[in-house]
């Protein structure tokens, strides 16, 4: 866990600062659960992003600094959800006894994996929280802070009304300074999950949940804290590198101070750049505050020539700390992470550091079977390392919305660059709706401008009509709020064709759905600006609508060939930045496409398990790094699969430089990869004719060769008797907090490990331990093509040895033991 954005201390008159802001909602919060990345700047100079420190942290654990402790209290646990909204259930004496009790992240209605029904949460919601002030929150100004409620949410404390939040993505703060007491406290949300709100990226009557991409269920599906600051305090902190590429490079940090009247000692403010052994520089600036409110200061730190850069390939990042001191005492800090480094966009192709860079990626949805959004931050995280490590993609973006500061704050540590966009889907509504979605931009901007690995703002809403004065409004907003970075905003097929309309945003994206001769392809890039494609194959352009694997072999083979059919075509010319797939995960949705309310559009499925349509994907790495043998077919003879096997166009994505077939110890191919349809690819897939007769059981060995020596051998095996179920767990140990969690996956694969296709049959899951299965105990494996998934979520406070046991009746059974500490 890393430490605490902001620090208390104590001067002459008593506690003068504690963790906070001025409503910046990652301020003060643990990592585990607010993982801030604020202040971080990107753009065509550096990068810099908000490191978190556990609110629990002493500070002597902060490396390089010796300030005072934070002051926060996390409000995940102990919950009261009360269900629909009933009269009088926001006062402070309601009779909340029969409420559930609930710890957050939450979802207000039970979810499976698909069938979603919008239904049964598009309603008002009660929550309660009651809570004790800590005692030494005495004296200090306190703010909670709820980092994302679906949708709209009404908050009252004590019986008193607090300014409203609407919208579902991003955080709402609200100070409480006066209203709070020191016991019997009753903080009530209201929370309202209807989908016909004039807020983005809803739309209000007669529109329904379906006349969007993806469902968007109920919930306090993040965090919720109590946060105390001194009445003069660091409130926020964008430190910007400048002249990155240049051996001058410098640091500019701008700190807001928020004053709640005028202090009685002179200020300043001292700022250093530490890296994990020692200090780098340090520069201290006076502060003038004349008037209650906010004031900035800009603070240059320079001679930073010996600075590492934040890369793709060495994400490097530094501690950046602001103290605040009154009087000559330290009295509150903020600390940030930062990333050195330069991103651009150009008619050239993207360039990081100065080097040209193709970006190869996804885009990502953040919901997920039976949970919706709310999934802890672990399981955001490893979303980023499925889609790093697993995938390959260096860039990743958050469609349509921003995304969990847990998600971000794992790729600036992974060094997988970050689209991140506002909420919004092919829709721009009223006045009302306008102005909400300047506040998201604004706050989206103010909340992610520090992490170094978002390289570019989606400021015009996803495949929106275009609206020159609204997005030249977006685009000077974020201009201001940032200026480090290009703006964008995927565009449909109007805004190509017609190249008299104004585009107003930095680089020209594109949702690219074109087919030629029947399969998946691209249109050549828009001329005048930088351009990228921001989504292809889809739905739309591949050779099927869905890519399930209860689908044939040839349409689950056909996605991974549409696949690498357009990452060649982007390959093929520097004009093209490069080309972000759509999608990485299945998703659910109510939309055209969508089969039992799941768009099965990832190369992955809904529960992170890679398709044979992410082949092309896991075999884009270095040999050196990783040898792949991903075939995107299963050595599979009983119906349904082909008598016949994989046939004579059977694909196998591979990064070595030849492979050898055996079936039955008797080589039958060497193929090399099949460089004449995908020249531009660096590791194209290999075609090869595997039709050999199913009688026997044969089983098939592929050998793969780099540089004349074998490196990886890949078998499997056509004999359904052998065949088991494998159960594997993601961690071995979660923590005992009520939120923290871990997934465990379980597949039919044949008696070497290689996946095995179409099983059917139930597998039922049983649970024993201090945790909660987020998941069916009863999974149809016919309906999900014989792979499946559940998560274990811990208990508060409750450590202890938990097991999960998954059978099948025919596959046998397995077993994971997680630990909660």
């Amino acid at each position: 866990m890393s430490p605490d954005r902001s620090h208390i201390g104590t001067g002459p008159n008593g506690p003068l600062s504690a963790p906070g802001g001025d409503g910046s909602p990652g301020e003060g919060m643990s990592r585990r659960r607010f993982l801030a990345g604020a202040a971080g700047v990107v753009g065509s100079v550096g990068l810099a992003g908000c490191s978190v420190t556990h609110a629990n942290a002493s500070a002597s654990s902060l490396t390089g600094h010796r300030g005072p402790a934070a002051r926060t209290e996390e409000l995940d646990t102990d919950w009261l959800f009360g269900g629909l909204l009933s009269p009088g259930s926001t006062n402070p004496n309601f009779d909340d006894r029969a409420f559930a009790r609930v710890n957050l992240p939450h979802t207000v209605t039970p979810l499976s994996w698909r069938h979603w029904d919008p239904t049964s949460w598009e309603q008002v919601w009660i929550y309660r929280r009651h809570f004790n002030r800590p005692a030494n929150f005495t004296g200090l100004r306190v703010f909670v802070d709820i980092t994302a409620a679906m949708t709209n949410a009404g908050l009252t404390l004590n019986g008193e009304a607090l300014a409203p939040h609407e919208g579902g993505y991003l955080p709402c703060t609200r100070e409480i300074t006066t209203l709070v007491t020191e016991h019997d406290n009753v903080l009530a949300v209201a929370l309202d999950s209807r989908f016909q709100l004039d807020v983005p990226p809803n739309r209000p009557a007669p529109y329904r949940s379906s006349s969007i991409d993806f469902y968007q269920p109920g919930g306090l599906y993040r965090h919720a804290r109590l946060r105390a600051v001194p009445s003069t305090f660091i409130s926020d902190v964008f430190a910007k590198p400048v002249d990155v590429l240049s051996p001058s490079r410098r640091l500019v940090v701008n700190c807001t101070i928020d004053a709640e009247a005028v202090p009685a000692h002179p200020l300043s403010v001292e700022v250093s750049l530490s890296d994990a052994t020692h200090t780098i520089g340090a520069v201290t600036a006076p502060v003038r505050v004349t008037a209650a409110g906010t004031v900035s200061v800009d603070i240059e730190l320079g001679d930073l020539g010996s600075i590492t850069l934040w890369d793709v390939d060495q994400p490097q990042l530094y501690d950046v700390t602001a103290t605040l001191v009154s009087g000559g005492t330290a009295i509150h800090d903020h600390r940030c992470r930062v990333g050195f480094r330069e991103a651009t966009f150009t008619e050239e192709g993207f360039f990081l550091n100065g080097r040209r860079l193709k970006i190869f990626g996804l885009n990502r949805h953040q919901f997920y079977p039976f949970a919706g959004g709310a999934m802890a931050d672990r399981i955001q995280r490893r979303d980023a390392t499925i889609l790093h490590d697993e995938l390959n993609c260096n860039m990743v973006r958050c469609s349509h919305y921003p995304q969990s500061e847990a998600f971000v704050d794992a790729c600036d540590e992974l060094g997988m660059l970050v689209w991140e966009e506002a909420p919004g889907w092919g829709y721009l509504g009223d006045s009302a709706w306008l102005a909400a979605a300047r506040q998201n931009v604004q706050d989206m901007v103010e909340r992610d401008r520090n992490h170094p690995s978002i390289v570019i703002w989606g400021a015009r809403l996803n495949e929106s009509p275009n609206n020159v004065s609204f997005d030249t409004a977006m685009k000077e907003l974020v201009d201001s709020l940032d200026g480090s970075r290009p703006t964008s905003g995927a565009t449909d097929g109007l805004l190509y064709t017609d190249t008299n309309a104004e585009y107003v945003m930095d680089v020209f994206a594109y949702d690219d759905y074109t087919q030629a001769n029947g399969q998946a392809s691209l249109l050549p890039p828009r001329s005048g600006l930088p351009y990228l494609v921001t989504e292809a194959v889809g739905s739309l352009s591949g050779p099927s609508t869905h890519y399930r694997r209860t689908d044939t072999e040839s349409i689950q083979q056909g996605q991974t060939v549409a696949h690498a059919l357009v990452h060649d075509i982007a390959a093929s010319s520097d004009r093209y930045c490069g080309l972000l797939g759509w999608c990485a995960f299945d998703y659910c949705s109510g939309q055209g496409f969508a089969f039992g309310g799941v768009k099965y559009n990832g190369v992955c499925d809904i529960f992170r398990v890679p398709k044979p349509g992410a082949a092309i994907y896991r075999s884009q790495v270095d040999p050196a790094v990783r040898p792949v043998i991903e075939p995107s077919f299963y050595w599979d003879f009983d119906p349904p699969s082909p008598p016949d096997g994989p046939g004579t166009g059977a694909v196998v994505c591979s990064n070595c430089d030849y492979l050898e077939f055996s079936v039955d110890r008797k080589m039958v191919a060497r193929a090399t990869p099949d460089r004449s349809r995908f020249p531009h690819l660096q590791y194209p897939p290999t075609t090869v004719d595997l039709s050999p007769s199913g009688s026997g059981s044969p089983v098939l060995r592929i050998d793969g060769f780099v540089g004349g020596r074998k490196v990886l051998t890949r078998v499997f095996s056509s004999d359904h008797r052998y065949d088991r179920l494998k159960v594997e767990v993601d961690d071995e140990r979660i923590v005992a907090d009520g939120s923290d969690a871990t997934r465990v996956v379980f597949r039919a694969v044949d008696r070497f490990g290689a996946p095995r296709p179409f099983v059917t049959g139930v597998v039922t899951l049983d649970l024993s331990g201090p945790a909660h299965l987020v998941g069916d105990r009863s999974f149809d494996f016919a309906a999900a093509g014989g792979v499946g998934a559940v998560w274990v979520r811990s208990l508060a406070a409750e450590p202890g040895r938990v097991v999960l046991t998954a059978t099948h009746p025919v596959l046998g059974t397995g077993q994971v033991v997680v630990r909660t500490v």
